[in-house]
């Protein structure tokens, strides 16, 4: 059955995020506890999605994306330390715990899930530091009869709420992030003493970045103030590096800005978890890797509620590929924002409202621009089944 969907693409006349004068964006890397939760959260959605997959031939309701962590006490110092009293990760949401009278063991693999995510942070004794407690309830009723509904093809939205993304990441945006991806696949197998909670903050002043950034290193790698001192520095020259790869800007970093030679930021496990900073999911970093107050942003959490028809995850993450792509194919796209409407109960290839606004460069054919950007909105559409698919393979970036 052929659908008519409610797609606009409209013409916007604002200046380019490139154009202003102040622009600011901020990355929580893969040891900030905020991100912990986010990937706890969504470690366990995948978990749970095979778990069910394996079991009873589909994926059941659940929604685990409200996971908590209370940060523990350490003692870290040069040359080792120790942690005093351990992390507790809360995970909370909902799971289906039932099906067709056999019972499915959530606990079991959400608790396994949690654990196996942790081992990212290195210096991080999972057995130790950190005590894992599953309080998963049983989801509702009236949301599992929606997700249940065999009689349709297509789920149904198991709630009213929008997916945002825009496209082409913004120079400093594109620093925020592979900043310290890059610090996480490549250089930390190098420099031992960095550690996985690094924060990078970056504020563009007319054509002067700086960016401040923030790592946990891991005082057993580190044998005294001035060798501290001399890997800051490299952690320096290395982000910077990067930088230099996004734009020709003038670039300032700043590596544990409130250091002084009497208080330094080690830990003893990487993470600032093991002593006072707590964490929530849904609480750090969009989809799309990034928190960017210049840019309209959906306040959904993604990591952790189900791929199936939670559209606050599947809009987001279809907003990021269709703005992608119409960037990547549409001649002539300066900027596009896409904005995607659920409406509960409705099928979820049939939203609301889907919009894309579009600012362009001058010479552009805007009835031309216009068709392409419609058809390509209405083609991911009709294939939303596809991120549900790369959903569950971990093939799509959720935090």
């Amino acid at each position: 059955m052929e659908i008519k969907r409610n797609i606009e693409a409209e013409f916007v006349n604002t200046k380019p995020v490139e154009e202003q004068a102040i622009e600011m964006v901020e990355r929580k890397g893969l040891g900030h506890p905020d991100s912990l939760c986010d990937g706890i959260a969504e470690a366990v959605s995948v978990a749970l999605c095979k778990e069910y997959k394996r079991k009873c031939g589909m994926i059941l309701h659940h929604n685990t994306d409200k996971v908590q962590l209370v940060a523990g006490r350490s003692n870290p110092e040069y040359g080792g330390g120790e942690v005093i009293s351990p992390i507790y990760i809360l995970l909370g949401g909902r799971a289906t715990r039932e099906f067709e009278g056999e019972e499915i063991a959530v606990d079991t693999v959400a608790v396994k899930a949690a654990k196996d995510y942790l081992r990212n942070v290195r210096s991080l004794d999972v057995d130790n530091h950190v005590i894992v407690d599953s309080k998963l309830g049983a989801g509702s009723y009236d949301l599992l009869t929606v997700f249940r509904d065999k009689n349709k093809e297509i789920p149904l939205a198991n709630d009213t709420s929008f997916g945002v993304a825009h496209a082409p990441f913004s120079e400093i945006e594109s620093i925020a992030l592979h900043a310290e991806k890059k610090v996480m696949d490549e250089y930390r197998n190098r420099e031992l003493a960095v550690g996985e909670d690094m924060k990078v903050m970056a504020l563009r002043e007319k054509d002067k970045i700086t960016l401040t950034v923030g790592d946990a290193f891991v005082s057993k790698y580190v044998d005294d103030y001035q060798y501290y001192e001399e890997a800051k520095q490299r952690l320096k020259e290395f982000v910077s590096g990067v930088a230099e790869e996004y734009t020709s800007r003038e670039v300032i970093t700043l590596i544990n800005a409130a250091d002084t030679p009497y208080s330094v930021y080690i830990t003893v496990t990487g993470t600032s978890a093991e002593m006072g900073d707590d964490g929530g999911a849904g609480r750090g970093n969009r989809c799309n890797g990034l928190i960017t107050p210049n840019r309209p942003i959906s306040m959904e959490g993604t990591p952790g509620k189900n791929p199936m028809n939670h559209t606050g995850k599947i809009y987001n993450l279809l907003a990021n590929k269709i703005a992608n792509e119409v960037v990547d194919s549409v001649d002539g796209i300066q900027e596009v924002y896409i904005k995607i409407l659920s409406e509960i109960g409705r099928r979820v290839d049939d939203p609301r409202v889907a919009t894309a606004q579009i600012l362009t460069k001058s010479d552009v054919n805007p009835g031309v621009a216009e068709k392409k950007v419609e058809r390509i909105i209405d083609d991911w559409l009709s294939n939303i089944a596809e991120i549900t698919e790369m959903a569950i393979k971990e093939g799509l970036r959720t935090f």
